[in-house]
């Protein structure tokens, strides 16, 4: 059995510092085994350092799976500046979690939470800086190696959504493929996951998204590959369909909520960019998104699919699934830097995470699907 962590930043930002951050540990059944309190003195600098980060690693190039590229971007970009930026905002950051307000947090998580059993960390926050960290950097998972973090709003509830259809049904969005090759997700998708029924939509309309997604029998998982952008913010984005034209989550308000109703469980983004369509898609009580917290290579988004796959299939955890998909991106960090950073989960705390063997409706932890 492993443990749930929730670390909840309620109040305060870094500029004035967080006077209050709750730290709640739970068992696998959401039971409560022990809360504690501590606080963070203001970090002005962080969110800075993480902005010039983020500009470092977008002056990459070309190859990344977005339509239109953000203004003030320079081209000129030095992979050495990055790795600098890149160690800058990791020692920075676990400077500020060692500060002694935070004590109390540290000394209650390292008492409860072994090494050896898996642990869910979930980051929640409305705090648009504190969403962009990196927070998989924490010192914590280096030595929790069955940990992951995740993303989560404050305010959430359970959908309480029942799967009433035999076997995985996924909608499979292929959408405006302008200058990437989305034909290995597609592939991906069908050669590691052959028992499920996938429907792909290519390049739609704009109704053609609402019919899809509003399908009566329902979908357990909604994946989406091409082109994606978010706001400097992170609360709202856009995704692109046919011919540049774009949706945004909340034009499809209703038709998510129907969705989420007849038992999605899982969205995943392999797009650029999907902090603010998370949140969006976070604001509907969806149970868990995956999505790249900035542009995202080609290369990089089919790899990271491939090993996701691989692993969620044969019956790891969701977290631990996106972990080791994240890990073994270190194979092509070389080509493209910080590659490692880029997967992200973002779940609803009320909500158990989904698992190949339940969408199966499967009750053994062995499966046969690759």
């Amino acid at each position: 059995m492993g443990k749930i962590v929730v670390l909840s930043f309620l109040t305060g930002d870094c500029q004035e510092g967080f006077q209050q951050v709750r730290l709640e540990i739970q068992d696998d059944n959401q039971r409560l085994l022990g809360a504690f309190i501590g606080q963070l003195p203001p970090a002005p600098h962080i969110p800075g350092l993480c902005a010039r980060w983020q500009s470092r690693y977008r002056q990459m190039g070309s190859r990344f799976r977005q339509l239109q590229k953000k203004p003030g971007v320079i081209t000129n970009f030095s992979t050495r500046d990055l790795e600098a930026d890149s160690n800058t905002l990791k020692k920075e950051l676990n400077d500020w979690l060692k500060l002694p307000g935070f004590s109390p947090v540290m000394h209650g998580l390292l008492m409860n939470v072994r090494t050896d059993e898996e642990v869910r960390v979930i980051i929640q926050t409305e705090d648009s800086h504190l969403r962009r960290l990196p927070w998989h950097l924490w010192e914590f998972f280096d030595y929790h190696l069955k940990a992951e973090v995740a993303l989560s709003s404050t305010v959430y509830q359970q959908q309480n959504s029942l799967k009433k259809r035999q076997g995985v049904r996924i909608l499979a969005i292929i959408r405006d493929s302008t200058g990437i090759n989305l034909e290995r997700d597609q592939r991906e998708l069908e050669e590691k996951l052959p028992e499920a029924e996938i429907v792909f939509v290519k390049e739609p309309e704009k109704k053609e998204v609402f019919d899809a997604i509003w399908d009566w029998r329902g979908w357990d998982i909604l994946f989406f590959a091409g082109h994606s952008i978010s706001e400097p913010d992170a609360t709202t984005g856009k995704l692109f369909i046919k011919d540049g034209k774009s949706l945004e989550i909340t034009d499809l308000k209703l038709t998510f909520r129907r969705a989420i109703e007849r038992g999605l469980k899982l969205a995943i983004f392999n797009s650029c960019d999907g902090l603010g369509i998370a949140k969006q898609l976070a604001d509907l009580n969806m149970p868990q998104t995956i999505v790249m917290r900035e542009p995202v290579p080609d290369m990089v988004a089919q790899e990271f699919l491939k090993y996701f796959l691989e692993a969620f299939a044969r019956g790891e955890s969701l977290s631990l699934a996106v972990r080791e998909a994240r890990e073994r991106l270190e194979t092509v960090q070389r080509e493209f830097p910080c590659a490692t950073w880029l997967p992200v989960i973002c779940q609803n705390p009320a909500e158990e995470p989904v698992s190949w063997q339940e969408l199966c409706g499967l009750k053994s932890a062995t499966l046969n699907v690759i």
